[in-house]
């Protein structure tokens, strides 16, 4: 079976969410916005079906699997216990609904081409959710302080970080990624939002720890970070030009705890007020610990906050605050929505899986640095990556296109790993043991490679075609490497998974 609606099919999944946007108003936009996502689900099953299988069991993908279905499916338990509002609930169940169908989608052994074309569909898509968000966000009206939260993109992280592979990790530089690496800094200027910096600075320092297998490569990954220094220290410097208020947002929100009778930062305190009635609702009684209270369940500020409030907030607005979509925290949110059984395991998974997967091309970059597969593997780390920094200021899978575009980095950064698992060498544990016994060490599997093996074995072990590894140092895969027609070749195959 020939598949060529697959392309389209990758498409179809992205682009339509990537023009998602947030309403004005609550009570409009519902036909519009459920006309982006149901063109994503389609192609999302369609691909699902079509997609190749493992053979080989994993030990991480299996846990991340389980925990996923666990999250999705086990939301209907709390949802039966605690009977919230269908339509809340299904709302917020959506995002991570979408988180779940990219993590299926992309969890597949996909050929080599499958995999560049997942790649490319992500960053464009990325890149169209930057422009459309800002110029929608700009269209709406108002000054900045009202239009600052409209016009951010809810993956801008995520094309950072694979931005920053590009600079840092792969040393690749044009005038495009540098173009839109800048265009992203100042949206994050714009929008004065402190903790998506610091997410750029998180995964900047994790780019720099990717590139730098070993300590004494530390200081060749600093001086290759100049150029990423010098851009947003210059797009920095035009932005405070171009407009002084930007500037004058910016020390207001840095000194904002100043300002205040109590000398506390005002978001601050919201986001714990918020994390404080989340957490006392889920402990007040065994069954919510369990189970949760359920997607969509309405949650305020706590009372124990309000006084660090005063001269901020009215007693009567501050109780009048009733909230049901995902909370700001996401790590406290899914303890509140799924408990202790179904809220716990997919952000523990999921943290851990790219903890293994960081260290994992770490040192296969230091023993095998010229691996096919490898660089697939950084930048869906650098993607995944955002997750946790998003969190930093909100729920990453509260949209749902960044629940769709984490899901299916998520599900990349898992494939790959496991196939470069099954192929390349394993690290060995280091312990005590007399010289003519091996130190415990994970075992060798059949066909694993070895360094010095060569890479025609491996591109074979990874179930990859050889024209993948024709030019070392070159790479087929991803969005922004340009890639040369390759030799035809008469038992080349008909089916392109």
């Amino acid at each position: 079976m020939r598949h060529q609606y697959a392309t389209l099919w990758i498409w179809f999944l992205l682009l339509p969410l990537s023009l998602d946007y947030k309403a004005t108003d609550a009570n409009v936009g519902h036909f519009a916005q459920s006309a982006l996502v149901i063109p994503a689900i389609a192609a999302g099953l369609a691909l699902v079906l079509i997609a190749p299988r493992f053979h080989d069991r994993s030990r991480l993908r299996s846990a991340v699997t389980f925990s996923m279905l666990l999250c999705v499916f086990g939301s209907v338990v709390a949802q039966l216990v605690q009977d919230n509002d269908t339509g809340n609930y299904l709302r917020v169940l959506l995002p991570f609904a979408l988180f779940a169908l990219g993590y299926f989608v992309a969890c597949r052994p996909w050929s080599e081409y499958r995999i560049s074309q997942f790649e490319r569909a992500l960053f464009f898509a990325n890149v169209i959710s930057l422009v459309f968000t800002l110029i929608y966000g700009m269209a709406t009206g108002g000054d900045l302080e009202d239009v600052r939260y409209r016009i951010i993109s809810v993956t801008l992280l995520g094309l950072q970080g694979v931005l920053l592979h590009e600079f840092i990790v792969a040393k690749r530089y044009s005038f495009f990624t540098i173009a839109v690496f800048a265009a992203s800094v100042i949206v994050e200027l714009l929008s004065v939002t402190r903790s998506l910096l610091l997410g750029t600075v998180l995964l900047f320092l994790m780019a720099m720890a990717l590139s730098a297998p070993s300590i004494r490569q530390v200081w060749r990954a600093v001086a290759r970070t100049v150029i990423v220094g010098a851009v947003l220290a210059g797009v920095a410097g035009v932005a405070a030009l171009s407009f002084p208020t930007v500037a004058e947002h910016w020390t207001q929100r840095i000194f904002a705890s100043e300002e205040t009778v109590t000398g506390k930062d005002p978001t601050t305190i919201t986001r714990l007020a918020e994390m404080r009635d989340q957490y006392d609702q889920v402990t007040a009684s065994p069954e919510t610990l369990l189970f949760g209270a359920g997607y969509g369940h309405y949650y305020r500020y706590s009372p124990a906050y309000l006084p660090d409030l005063a001269g901020q907030i009215s007693e009567k607005d501050f109780y009048a605050i009733n909230e049901w979509a995902a909370g700001h925290n996401f790590w406290v949110y899914q303890l509140f929505a799924g408990g202790l059984l179904f809220g716990i395991a997919m952000p523990l998974a999921t943290l851990a899986a790219l903890a293994i997967c960081f260290f994992s091309y770490r040192y296969w970059r230091s023993v095998v640095p010229d691996a096919p597969m490898l660089p697939v593997l950084g930048r869906a780390i650098m993607l995944f990556a955002a997750l946790p920094a998003t969190s930093i200021g909100g729920n990453p899978l509260g949209p749902r296109f960044s629940g769709l575009v984490f899901g299916l980095a998520l599900g990349l950064m898992i494939a790959t790993h496991a196939r470069l698992q099954r192929a390349l060498p394993a690290r060995v544990k280091r312990a005590p043991a007399p010289r003519h016994l091996r130190p415990a060490a994970m075992p060798e599997l059949p066909g694993r490679i070895q360094p010095g093996m060569g890479r025609a074995d491996l591109a074979t072990t990874l179930g990859m075609s050889r024209t993948a590894t024709a030019a070392p140092g070159s790479s087929r895969f991803g969005a922004l490497v340009s890639r040369t027609a390759s030799t035809p070749r008469s038992n080349r195959p008909n089916i392109a998974r």
